[in-house]
């Protein structure tokens, strides 16, 4: 069967990508991961929050069959990753934290012998490779060594040879793990359209940004468990209101506006007289406009006016009780052998 063919049997009348159950994988004294359930709905990008150490890689790893589940179990397009392990490697493709290629050889070669590995012909595999090179802005380098690549430019690369199979079920273990702010929006633009394509992507990583940006829902994974698991507007909203900032023109009329917020939004405010500035926390959005009328009313005009949601961070430090970047006493999952591996 041929990648497309391959493809459209993997995702026909198939609502789930992924469903793992009680994953467990133990080194030694460490449960690195300790009773993971995951639930990827087909055509989504999910996210995996959590600190270094967490057990995000190692989850990763037993999904794509390149380690064997301790307990439970999990089904990749409804296929058992251990007993139809083969099949499943023929609907993923998963790209580590480092570029898993040759650097004495250029990218084009690269991408050649990878798709020539795949099965492809040479004529076929030629033109897959300059297709990528061109999606992933690399087509000017084509033919420089890849050890005069940088950083992200290897991590493009090495994305770009994990899709030569075009798999339905893609696994990004951090991929921008150390990309400077532009190259990391690039990949989030490549990871968007690999999704409006019909990628699943299931993406790990410890940017609250990035969870934030890219996924449809987020589990958050501490010391080996799925502590949280929901959309961002969800798991924001489970920490907390949203809150109303404004500031007012004139510092005289602080005390008459933080009266009428009170009196509107029937809540406590917190006012900062030197900065004009009123905070007061809001759940409702639509009570703003009742707000806004009444200070019209009052004759009090405003320098500014925002709403703000709980962030990603105040979530994963209300749930975990440390911030995402905070836990370093766990060994990191790739003291584990979890290098960059493509199935």
């Amino acid at each position: 069967m041929d990648f497309l063919h391959r493809r459209e049997a993997a995702l026909d009348g198939c609502d789930w990508a992924v469903e793992a159950q009680g994953l467990v994988k133990v080194f030694g004294d460490n449960h690195a991961v300790d009773g993971v359930n995951l639930n990827v709905r087909t055509g989504t990008v999910y996210g995996v929050l959590g600190p270094n150490g967490a057990g995000k890689t190692t989850t990763i790893r037993m999904l794509a069959t390149l380690l064997r589940p301790d307990a439970g179990s999990a089904r990749i397009f409804g296929h058992d990753v251990v007993k139809e392990s083969q099949i499943v490697r023929q609907l993923i493709g998963v790209t580590g934290q480092y570029a898993s290629v040759d650097e004495t050889l250029s990218a084009t070669e690269n991408l050649v012998i990878f798709s020539r590995l795949l099965g492809l012909g040479r004529a076929e595999a030629r033109r897959k490779a300059t297709e990528l090179l061109e999606e992933f802005g690399l087509l000017e380098a084509a033919k420089r060594p890849l050890k005069k690549f940088s950083g992200g430019m290897r991590r493009r690369l090495d994305l770009a040879a994990s899709l030569i199979a075009q798999p339905p079920l893609i696994f990004l273990d951090e991929p921008t793990t150390g990309l400077d702010p532009r190259t990391r929006a690039q990949m989030w633009d490549t990871i968007r359209r690999l999704v409006q394509s019909g990628s699943t992507v299931l993406l790990t990583t410890q940017y609250l940004d990035e969870a934030d940006q890219l996924a449809d829902r987020i589990a958050v994974i501490d010391r080996g468990r799925v502590v949280a698991e929901g959309t961002v507007d969800e798991l924001k909203a489970s920490v907390g209101t949203s809150s109303l900032q404004l500031r007012v023109q004139n510092p005289g009329d602080i005390e008459s506006a933080r009266h009428a917020v009170e009196k509107v939004l029937g809540v406590q405010s917190i006012v900062s007289p030197e900065a004009g500035r009123i905070t007061a926390p809001m759940a409702e959005a639509d009570r703003v406009t009742d707000l806004l009328i009444t200070l019209r009313e009052l004759e009090i005009h405003l320098a500014e006016m925002s709403v703000q949601k709980p962030t990603l961070d105040e979530v994963f430090l209300t749930i975990t009780g440390h911030g995402v970047e905070d836990d370093q006493s766990l060994a990191s999952d790739h003291s584990n052998g979890a290098g960059a591996m493509r199935a």
